[in-house]
């Protein structure tokens, strides 16, 4: 059980870290000019996210998956931390998949949002894993 919950964490910090980076290549790439460094960018955020983002990602919840279904549903099913847990962890795959669409919208040069608007969106994980880490830890409810 050890091993299990040492991979996922393992593999979260993986995930975070990709969606931590990510969108600050975005805000980078909005405001690059010149066609090498924009070819770049391209480059950069398609093998951050197909290459250790969404890897990260799908661990963390190959991981998390099994720790759950090992520990028994009815284990879960009264714990109100959890349940929000799986609220924000479900808000999480949603980013992640909206980070995709962006690095598909940037590669095929149909950027439309300007680096402002990609700083903010930066925060968003931030603040899941800071929801995350207290309710696996705290367990508030």
């Amino acid at each position: 059980m050890l091993w299990l919950k040492a991979l996922h964490l393992i593999f979260m910090v993986t995930w975070f870290a990709g969606l931590f980076y990510l969108p600050r290549l975005f805000v980078y790439h909005a405001q690059a000019t010149d066609p090498v460094g924009i070819a770049r960018f391209k480059v950069m955020e398609r093998r951050l996210y197909w290459g250790i983002t969404t890897p990260g990602g799908v661990l963390t919840l190959v991981f998390g998956g099994w720790l759950f279904f090992a520990h028994g549903l009815a284990h879960y099913t009264d714990q109100g931390w959890m349940h929000a847990k799986l609220t924000l962890i479900t808000s999480l795959v949603i980013y992640h998949l909206w980070c995709g669409h962006y690095v598909q919208r940037f590669a095929a040069d149909q950027n439309p949002h300007g680096h402002v608007y990609y700083r903010w969106f930066n925060e968003f994980p931030v603040l899941v894993l800071v929801g995350v880490v207290i309710l696996a830890v705290v367990r508030p409810f």
